[in-house]
Formats: structure tokens, sequence, C-alpha cells
């Protein structure tokens, strides 16, 4: 390494440091920054190009202070504004980042390139609709950019403007053909848009261009799925994890195929990578004690089940939790407040808290979704006693006063699951698809709390179902509800759960891909020996499915 000469002049000291960058000799390069700004220290164009440099070697926080000293000395530079605001953005302060690239734009309204960041840092705040704005004038400086079209694709993505996301998308493929990311992205909204065919030739695009194309391989493992070919779709997210072994998505979705199938006891154990899932979506409690994954003896520990994820899922996983009660252990379980007073129902040495609850002490502790791996749960040893929860007499008899005389068949209806469900859009059935329910002279009762704006008009047509909304104060009363029906019918949400739990007649409809607890092909579930699953035979097509319904609920018992 050649040492910087003192009798050098800043100028020269910077032209070697250019240099030297040029040739990725960052430190060296740094090393005659340092020397520049040493002889004047208030050269704004040495102080941006060190900063720069440093965000080059991950080290914002001194790149940081090089932008401040730099803009001390020249505030009125758009291009250092906008660095600033790039090292702000790497060091997760946002907000900050925003208000410098505001800065930078103010001096110069035409430089694209603090428009455009400015987008990315929007985006990444959750402001779609600024980042969207910011993007559309940045593509009126620069229409040549693909960079800018593509993250325009990804924010109308966001936005749930997908039609308008996969234009963006064209767009920029138009300008730079080649580029796998946009291939990529691409499929996503072509998928998103139930375009899945088109949504693999994009991905294989994708691979075919990329020489690490992990992400496209689990993209393409998804629409497989969605078009029902499992096996395909583990073959492409193995290859993924070839490429990237740390790879949690292409893992967790292998374990979800795995599920599916029914091979259990591989699918628990990657169902475990869920934790380490970039998107994951759930609650992590980090506790100093140790986790248990059955291969420790509780006899006389604490043990702490804690939930998760979904209602739904605590509803299935807290029948484990007499199991490990059985082993000697006390068993407290963490769920939901809305779980709470019906949960209290489970059998054994079991104490049940609302997750805003202050915690006992306890010696070990289990996610409610990770017994099934302590348990080694296969499809044989799947624990099914029915019922494993059950409703309060004196909610159930509240309830069947309320509802009055028995005249027919009662059916328990739920036509939509939590509308922030990343798959709401399959499992959740317009209510107009259950019309014909209504014609058949059956007592129809709303299981659900809510009534979607867009289901409105056809519930107020329909004119005859029961609904009690905010009377449902929480899942006891749902099962109390639940339980004097002669029939619960129910999307793929919690109340499916829920009737099975309690061991109530409950036909679930499902989509065509359904979720791996309810397996393929079959119409039973060894989870729910009460349940009877209705299947989509083609994507999209509940009408069918409806009409299987009817014609069992008239075998059940003919119509009033």
């Amino acid at each position: 390494m050649e040492p910087a000469n003192t009798y050098d002049t800043a100028s020269a000291l910077c032209e070697r440091a250019a240099e030297l960058q040029k040739q990725q000799r960052l430190e060296e390069a740094l090393e005659n920054y340092d020397a520049a700004v040493a002889i004047e220290p208030d050269h704004s164009e040495t102080l941006n190009r060190r900063g720069i440099l440093l965000a080059m070697l991950r080290r914002f926080d001194e790149a940081l202070r090089s932008f401040e000293r730099a803009l001390a000395s020249l505030p009125a530079s758009a291009e250092t504004w906008t660095n600033r605001g790039n090292v702000l953005g790497e060091l997760k302060r946002l907000e900050d980042a925003v208000a410098s690239y505001d800065r930078a734009i103010a001096l110069s309204p035409e430089f694209f390139g603090a428009r455009y960041c400015r987008a990315l840092a929007l985006a990444e705040l959750g402001r779609f609709e600024d980042a969207l704005a910011s993007l559309e004038k940045a593509l009126t400086i620069a229409p040549g950019n693909a960079d800018a079209w593509t993250h325009c694709g990804n924010v109308l993505f966001a936005l749930k403007r997908h039609e308008e996301a996969l234009a963006c998308y064209d767009k920029a493929l138009a300008i730079r053909p080649h580029h796998a990311k946009t291939h990529n992205d691409r499929g996503v909204a072509l998928a998103e848009l139930g375009r899945l065919k088109a949504a693999l030739e994009s991905y294989d695009k994708a691979i075919s261009l990329k020489p690490d194309p992990a992400e496209a391989l689990n993209n393409r493992g998804l629409a497989l799925v969605e078009l029902g070919c499992i096996d395909e779709a583990i073959e492409s997210y193995l290859a993924a994890t070839a490429i990237k072994t740390d790879f949690a998505e292409a893992h967790f979705d292998e374990a979800l195929c795995r599920l599916l199938v029914g091979d259990l006891p591989r699918g628990w154990e990657k169902y475990e990578w869920r934790w380490k899932r970039k998107d994951r979506r759930w609650k992590i409690r980090d506790f100093p004690q140790p986790k248990w994954l059955g291969d420790a003896d509780v006899r006389g520990e604490t043990v702490l089940l804690h939930t998760e994820q979904g209602l739904g899922d605590t509803i299935q996983f807290c029948r484990y939790a007499p199991l490990v009660a059985d082993r000697g252990a006390d068993v407290v379980v963490v769920v939901q407040p809305a779980l709470r007073s019906l949960l209290e129902s489970l059998p054994g040495r079991v104490r049940v808290l609302a997750d805003s609850d202050a915690l006992p002490a306890f010696d070990l502790h289990c996610p409610l979704p990770s017994l099934p791996l302590a348990f080694r749960t296969t499809l044989e040893s799947i624990p099914a006693r029915i019922p494993y929860l059950t409703p309060a007499k004196e909610r159930v008899e509240a309830w069947r006063a309320r509802l009055g005389r028995k005249e027919s068949l009662r059916i328990g209806l739920v036509w939509s699951g939590h509308r922030l469900h990343k798959r709401d859009r399959h499992r959740s059935v317009p209510l107009g698809h259950l019309a014909i329910l209504a014609r058949a002279g059956y007592e129809l009762f709303s299981l659900q709390k809510d009534i979607r704006d867009s289901d409105q008009g056809a519930f107020d047509s329909i004119g005859i179902i029961r609904h009690f909304g905010g009377e449902l104060a929480d899942f006891g009363d749902t099962a109390a509800l639940a339980s004097l029906m002669d029939v619960v019918i129910s999307v793929d949400t919690a109340v499916a759960h829920l009737a099975g739990a309690i061991g109530k007649r409950v036909w679930i409809i499902l989509p065509y891909a359904p979720d791996w607890r309810w397996l393929l092909e079959r119409e039973d579930n060894p989870w729910y020996p009460t349940a009877r699953l209705f299947r989509q035979t083609r994507a999209g097509d509940w009408s069918s499915v409806v009409a299987r319904v009817l014609e069992e609920l008239r075998r059940l018992a003919p119509p009033g």
C-alpha cells in the first residue's frame, strides 16, 4: 500500500482516492480521502465523496457525519442531501431520510435520484400512495429508467392494483428485457391475478437469467401449489434451498406441502423454519427459558404453551395441552383474549391465561404450533378425542332462550374469514353464493361477528339470516351458539376449528388449493372427526360446491 504523501495537494489525493476506488482498493482510497480532508477540512466535494466511500464500506454512522460536514460547508448541494438520505435509510431512520430527500428536491426539483430514493423510503415506511406519487414524478423526469418502472410496479402491487403493477413491469422489461428480478416480480403479479401458467413462464424466465434464482424457484413452487402440482412444487422448493441453504421461506413452503400430502414427520421439522422467515406475520415470544420440543422430561416442571398465529391455529393445537399435563407437567396456556373463556374448558391440569395477562414463573415453553413436532405426530397419531372444548352450560341456555322455538333444520353459517389473511380471496365466499340455501326453507344463523360491506347487499337480499354481531362477546358465545346448530357450514376459518373442537357436525367448504390441515382429496379430516369437506374441483368455482352442500342438506333433512 502506498502511503499518502503529506506534501500532496488535496486535489491530487482526491484523484488518487478515486482511482483506488475504481480498483476496489477501498481502504486505501479512504486513507487518501482522509489525508485530503486533513489538508482541506471543509472541502464539501471531498467530504461528499468520502461519505459515499464510507457507505460502500457499510460504515454508515461515519458516512452520515461526513455528509453533514459537507452540507455545513455547502448546504445547497442536492446530491449531498440525497446521499445523506440514503445513509439515513440504511440506518433505518426513514422519516429523517425522507426529510433529507425533500431538502434535495427543494433545491433541485428535477433531480431524479432524490425523487426515486424518496419513493423507496416512503414504500419502506408503508406510505405507498406517497411513494407512488414520488415515482410518477420521477418517471416524468426519466421515463426510460427501468428500475423506477419496476419499483412503481412493486408499489402498485402493495396497493393491490395488480393489473397496473403488471403494466409497469412490462414497461420495465421493454427497456431492460433480461432483468431477472423484474421477470420474477411480474410473475408474482400474474399469480395474484390468477394467471398461474403465465406466472410460471415469468418465473422460468427469471430462473434462466439469474445465477442465483432461489426466490423465483420458491415463487414457482407457490404457483404450482395453486395449480395442484404438489410434487413439482416440492421439487422447486428443494431446488431453491439447494442454492440457498438458509432460505427460510422455501423451507417453510416445503413444510406446508409435506403437511398437505400427509408427510407429517418431515412437515413438522420443516415447519420450524417459520421463525426465520423475513415476512413473518406471527408473534414471537423470546423467553430465556428453554424451548421444549418433546425431548426433555417435564415431570414436575411448569410448561408455558403460548399462542403464535391465528385463532384457528390456537383452537387446533390447544388439544395438546392436556397431553403435556399427562406427562406430569403443570401447564399454563396463554391464548388470545377472545378464546380464554372457551379454552378454560380444556380437560386436565391446565391453566389458561390471556396473552395480555402477567405470566407466572415457568421452566420450559413451547409455541402451540410446535406441539405436533414435540409429540412426533403422524396422520395415525393425531390426538382427535372429540370434544376437547365445551361451551359453558349457562351460555348455551342463554342462547337457547335467545333463539326461541326451533322450526326446521338449524344451520350456522360462516362465509368469510379475516380480511387481512394472506389467502382471504381464495377461502372466503361472497355471500351471494349461499342464497340458494336461504330459498330451501332452513333456519339460517350467522356465526360471524361482522358482515363485510361487499356482502351487505346480499345479506339484505337474503333477508332470513339471523345475525347477532356484537352479541357474540367472545368465542365462548360463538361456541354456545354453534352447539345449538344441527350443522355448521363454514369456510376455512376459526369457526370451522371451533365447531370441530366441540364435536359439532361441521361442513367445511374449501378452495381448490386448500390449507395444509385439510389434506388432499379426502372428504373427512383426521383432526376433526365430525368434519366433512366440500372442495372446489375448479379454482374459483363456489357455485358447484354450494350446490353439493344443498344436496347433502336435503339428504340430511327435507326442507321445512
